[in-house]
């Protein structure tokens, strides 16, 4: 048995940890440099900021006892921040205070931890899937068509990007992926000469086009705390306002948020040393379809990740976990993935 992955975020790498601890052999694929998806941290001269997933909470005993072995290898951490509420207590926010954890040094640590012992090929963009009569046959934009043929295909991407692999390969999987609607969302990275003086170290917003502020350097393990460098913020914009302003400029897009975050910050946050813009189109579900995963036995692949269950950091894992027990189950593997 031999499965292909596509798509190393949190979610694919949890199924084929899951598959590699059953004895099935896993390659992965993915189209970025390195795995995590939005568990993304970007890095620049004497700076870093995690601009896509900002933490995660772990409910589920299974997934806690996976981020108690993320912390003992000093991939995660506790984060306990200053946290405010800004527009309203309803909305994002009105949770309550859930733990909350991070990846250190930064948010890709949990990805590379799962990726270390599973062969992952990055920069490969998987852009055609086909079954035959040996398997199913995987072609790249880099390097055409794939040598190995595999016995299933798990696709860990978001829906938007699942569509088009499967409607002539799984039309039926294919239809499940196009009922959901993925957001987009705009990222903000600042960097300050200096602290900024605020009561707080990160706050939902719920009104206007923000709708999550951190300070980066607050959380644990971070560059910034190592070697002193200026105070570094994270802006997440408002799903509604991004997908309003998806294909603007990011000179454009970035003043309006500036602007919402000095009238929460004050004055010494209309200038920052420097800013960097990051556009994610499918940052979140609206909503998830809250299901484990999908899988089709016959044909012998299957979907998983944050937007068919319950959305979020955990969401994934679980939904990567549970797509190994049904590939595990067609093949008479009664071990718990």
């Amino acid at each position: 048995m031999h499965a292909a992955i596509i798509g190393a975020g949190i979610a694919g790498l949890a199924c084929a940890a899951s598959l590699r601890e059953a004895g099935i052999a896993v390659d992965i694929f993915e189209k970025s440099r390195g795995p995590g998806g939005r568990m993304s941290t970007r890095r620049g001269e004497g700076w870093q900021c995690d601009h896509g997933a900002q933490y995660f909470t772990a409910r589920d005993p299974a997934f806690r006892a996976e981020v108690a072995r993320w912390i003992a290898a000093g991939a995660a951490a506790p984060w306990q921040p200053r946290l405010a509420v800004f527009g309203g207590s309803g909305g994002h926010g009105s949770e309550g205070s859930p733990e909350r954890f991070v990846g250190t040094p930064g948010m890709t640590a949990p990805a590379r931890l799962l990726a270390a012992e599973l062969a992952l090929a990055a920069r490969t963009t998987v852009n055609q899937i086909e079954r035959d009569g040996a398997g199913w046959r995987l072609a790249s934009a880099e390097h055409g068509w794939l040598p190995r043929r595999f016995d299933a295909v798990l696709l860990a991407v978001p829906a938007p990007q699942a569509v088009p692999l499967l409607q002539s390969s799984a039309p039926e999987l294919a239809v499940l992926a196009a009922r959901v609607r993925m957001r987009g969302c705009w990222s903000l990275m600042l960097r300050f000469d200096s602290r900024l003086p605020l009561a707080f170290d990160a706050a939902f917003i719920n009104a206007g086009p923000l709708r999550w502020v951190a300070r980066d350097s607050s959380k644990p393990g971070r560059l910034s705390r190592e070697i002193d460098v200026p105070d570094t913020w994270l802006l997440h914009a408002h799903a509604e306002w991004s997908e309003a302003h998806i294909e603007d400029m990011p000179e454009a897009v970035a003043p309006i948020l500036l602007q919402a975050f000095a009238a929460l910050a004050g004055p010494a946050a209309e200038t920052p040393q420097a800013w960097t813009a990051h556009r994610w189109r499918h940052a979140d579900t609206d909503p998830p379809l809250e299901r484990e995963c999908a899988w089709d036995g016959g044909l012998g692949i299957g979907l998983c990740g944050d937007w068919i269950h319950a959305g979020k950091v955990e969401g994934a894992w679980l939904s990567g976990r549970a797509l190994a027990r049904e590939l595990l189950r067609s093949q008479g593997v009664t071990r718990a993935a």
